[in-house]
């Protein structure tokens, strides 16, 4: 009896393996033909990390979006957010130089392993111009031909007050009427970067908004809102796609009252933040690193050099 049982078990086992070895076939087929597993979609499956590993430009701002792509390939990172390129914070004109039309950009980012994941625009939903919407609009058709879901948009503003909310409300609004006319898939994220840095005053604008698309920047919120990431992240999680982070020391800079340095180097609070958002978010995380605005900073191959050595992100 208790080899049969044994048997049993062994046999289970056996299945058990063969279902595993068949699975992992069929996925590797799969993406072959697609050219489009990544670790992250590994990862995902075999229920490890489900976040998406990206990186802003803003820390590559010298190189084409081609050389960007190659960048993330050698460090295998699941896709790219494009905020500066070629040197210049005009994303459309530099993609026009590299590209041509949209339709040829769409087709070269098909080509590629890794994704572009958001458009980032300059438009601020408190405060913006007529000049800042006009130059975001030139954004829409680069991220329809090549169905990038997201255009990153600020907030602006200083205090996220009643009068700052309308605003923004009212520039969303504008936004939506536009979308709907013209049929357009991509939608705004609206990036936690000037008055929204607690929790509290996301939740202002997510209250007026119910359904608005934020991009939290975590070292934000942590650093100049003095806000735990994991706290902050419980309190804004279901209106979040997209987190920023990044690793910084309490020691004065020329621009901050705090120095950014090699990720895993820092007093960031990653881990804890970074365990949660493996089981309960399926976005990009990003290093935004900020080497355009501090060239003083190690290159962004360094920045992702550092961050796989120490297993950060």
């Amino acid at each position: 009896m208790i080899a049969q049982t044994a048997d049993v078990q062994a046999n289970g086992c056996l299945r058990a393996a063969r279902l595993v070895s068949t699975a992992l076939r069929f996925l590797g087929t799969q993406c072959s033909r697609q050219n489009r597993m990544t670790s992250g979609a590994l990862r995902a499956w075999w229920g490890g990390v489900s976040y998406q590993r990206a990186f802003s430009t803003l820390g590559c701002a010298e190189l084409s979006l081609a050389e960007a792509i190659n960048l993330g390939a050698r460090h295998d990172v699941d896709g790219v957010e494009v905020r500066a390129l070629a040197g210049s914070l005009d994303v459309p004109a530099a993609l026009t130089a590299e590209f041509g039309t949209p339709p040829e950009f769409a087709r070269r980012v098909r080509d590629g392993r890794q994704r572009v994941v958001s458009l980032d625009t300059s438009l601020r939903l408190i405060g913006g111009t007529d000049g800042e919407r006009a130059a975001f609009l030139k954004f829409v058709p680069w991220a329809e031909a090549a169905e990038v879901r997201w255009l990153r948009v600020f907030d602006g503003g200083h205090a996220a007050d009643d009068m700052e909310i309308a605003a923004a409300v009212e520039t969303l609004e504008w936004w939506g009427r536009l979308r709907a006319q013209h049929g357009w898939q991509v939608d705004v994220m609206v990036e936690t970067h000037d008055s929204l840095f607690t929790a509290a005053k996301i939740r202002r604008l997510t209250d007026a908004l119910p359904h608005v698309a934020v991009l939290w920047d975590a070292h934000h919120t942590w650093k100049r809102g003095g806000e735990d990431p994991v706290i902050t992240w419980s309190a804004i999680a279901p209106r979040v796609v997209h987190v920023h982070v990044k690793d910084s020391v309490s020691r004065p800079s020329g621009q901050h009252p705090y120095t950014y340095v090699l990720p895993g180097t820092g007093e960031f609070p990653a881990a804890p933040l970074l365990a949660r958002l493996r089981h309960e978010f399926s976005g990009p995380v990003s290093l935004e690193w900020e080497r355009l605005w501090h060239p003083d900073l190690p290159t962004l191959d360094a920045a992702l050099t550092a961050a796989a050595q120490c297993r950060w992100w």
